[in-house]
């Protein structure tokens, strides 16, 4: 029996009016076979008893009796099928949220298309019939869908396949005869595919307007960022002015106690004096009191008037009556400390100040190659310069230095304002400053402002110079790490700042500027290691 079933195809065992496998399959006179609930309802419906298949009519209905041999090969065909349905992965088994297979009894599988013809939804197994049997192809299959009756119209029940554009609806065939006559009427392809290339647009705009707040939130996270930058620039700042105010307050306050002490260091030693005198005085009083209480008891006449003689010419005690120790004054000593310390904070407030006045006129400068000596080694950013033990071949254009180890910015400044910074920590020679454009490059050069230089200049670790005509000795509190340098073009200025104290360290003024001035820098020779740190151009740290 089962070999027999394997011989037959799997649409052979289903019947053309339910397409479902056979249930009670019975034979009729012309041979087909159909459920016998099926045909007994068809021939109920109808008329003649005709054949669904062939056409054939029987004048007489036909006696409907079970295919007992057929109807086993069905119940071995349902059985291997079901066999074949349980031995399928879990995946083909219908899921909450799936489309389940309307065929399948008992567990339901997982439908793999929907037919909009027949309006039911078919697992692998039930949509066989309709890719291999001719008429069942031609029927329209999409991905498994719910609810295939919305699919239908409601008034006419015929499928909806067009789409009124004046009334924004999907409607069938006979809604364009009847109710929508008149009306711009498509096919739902047609349309689908325009609804589509809308959806694509509105996804791109859509794209671009989440592309648009992804840049706006880096935007805001950047300006966090520059916040917090700023705001730790500014603790730094207010930590540094709150410290000089602190040690200014402390020596204030040290110098005001040492002062009050020394005034009763000096009390107390003029009163020790006074006492040692006094005491001095009370010892020679007790010995004389004691002379002459032995002498008072002397009987011998002669004795007492001679010794009486030289007791009179002992020298006079002195007077203390109007002597006296009186307390130093201390009134107005506080006050003259205070004022003193408010004078000191005005002038640290005033550099700090001054300091901060200036930095808002920073600049970007970067290091000129082709201005620099032989010997000396740039930074691939442009941004730091040192003395190096071995000369590059470079060519000896006009621009270069060619014994002084020196280099000059690419920026250059003909108006206005400019301000920039440089490290000078662990060096212990540097030249810096600023020089006109037609300055001497070759041979020995003289760093003046007559020669158009305005520069400072460290030399030998703490010897410090402004190298205007004469040149200025410096005597500095403290030494530089970081040197800010500041131009006012028209006002004629160039000034130098120790960046760290916020102190200004030295001025020239009254310069007459008529041509370019660039930034100068001089890391001077590495002698053998001592001075081999580099000149570095700072970013500047200032609030705006």
């Amino acid at each position: 029996m089962s070999a027999a079933s394997c011989l037959l195809t799997e649409d052979q065992f289903l019947c053309s009016i339910c397409l479902d496998v056979f249930t009670d399959p019975v034979t009729i006179p012309c041979g087909h076979n159909f459920c016998k609930t099926c045909i007994t309802e068809h021939w109920n419906i109808n008329v003649q008893c005709q054949c669904p298949n062939c056409k054939k009519v029987f004048n007489t209905r036909p006696e409907l009796q079970i295919n007992t041999l057929f109807s086993e090969m069905v119940a071995q065909f349902r059985q291997s099928a079901q066999q074949k349905a349980s031995s399928s992965s879990s995946e083909q088994v219908s899921k909450p949220g799936e489309v389940p297979c309307d065929v399948c009894t008992g567990t339901k599988l997982k439908a793999l298309k929907s037919c909009l013809v027949c309006l039911v939804s078919y697992c692998e197994t039930h949509l066989e019939p309709h890719l291999t049997t001719s008429v069942l192809k031609r029927h329209q299959l999409i991905d498994p869908v719910e609810n295939l009756e919305g699919r239908m119209c409601t008034k006419h029940d015929k499928l909806l396949e067009l789409f009124c554009k004046t009334d924004q609806m999907c409607v069938c065939m006979l809604c364009t005869v009847l109710d929508h006559k008149t009306h711009d009427v498509v096919p739902l392809k047609e349309e689908y595919e325009g609804k589509k290339a809308e959806l694509g647009k509105t996804e791109a705009e859509i794209q671009q307007m989440i592309q648009k707040r992804r840049l706006k939130i880096q935007e805001i996270k950047r300006s966090v960022e520059l916040s917090k930058e700023g705001a730790d620039r500014e603790i730094a700042d207010g930590v540094q002015v709150f410290t000089a105010l602190k040690e200014s307050v402390e020596r204030s306050q040290a110098e005001l106690i040492d002062t009050i002490k020394e005034k009763q260091r000096k009390t107390e030693k003029q009163a020790e004096d006074f006492i040692k005198e006094l005491e001095q005085e009370i010892s020679e009083l007790k010995k004389r009191s004691s002379e002459v209480d032995q002498l008072s008891q002397s009987e011998d006449h002669l004795h007492l008037l001679q010794s009486f003689l030289s007791l009179n010419a002992a020298p006079p005690t002195k007077d203390w009556t109007e002597l006296s120790v009186r307390p130093p004054s201390y009134e107005g000593t506080v006050v003259r400390a205070v004022n003193q310390l408010e004078e000191t904070l005005s002038k640290q407030m005033k550099k700090l100040i001054e300091l901060k006045r200036v930095q808002q006129y920073a600049v970007d400068v970067t290091l000129d190659p082709d201005t620099a000596h032989p010997y000396l080694i740039l930074s691939d950013d442009g941004k730091q310069v040192k003395h190096g033990d071995v000369k590059k071949n470079l060519p000896d254009n006009p621009e270069r230095f060619d014994t002084c180890v020196n280099v000059l910015a690419k920026q250059s400044f003909s108006s206005g304002r400019f301000y920039y910074e440089v490290q000078v920590k662990g060096k212990t020679d540097w030249t810096l400053g600023v020089v006109r454009e037609s300055i001497n490059r070759k041979g020995k050069i003289t760093l003046s402002p007559q020669d158009g230089y305005w520069t400072i200049r460290l030399r030998n670790e703490n010897e410090y110079k402004a190298l205007a005509d004469p040149s200025v000795c410096l005597s500095l509190q403290s030494q530089p790490e970081k040197v800010g340098v500041f131009v006012d073009y028209e006002e004629g200025l160039v000034s130098f700042y120790d960046v760290d104290a916020a102190a200004l360290i030295y001025s020239f003024t009254g310069c007459s500027f008529t041509e370019k001035l660039y930034p100068y820098f001089g890391p001077c020779i590495n002698n053998k290691g001592k001075n081999s740190a580099p000149l570095i151009i700072s970013p500047v740290n200032h609030t705006e």
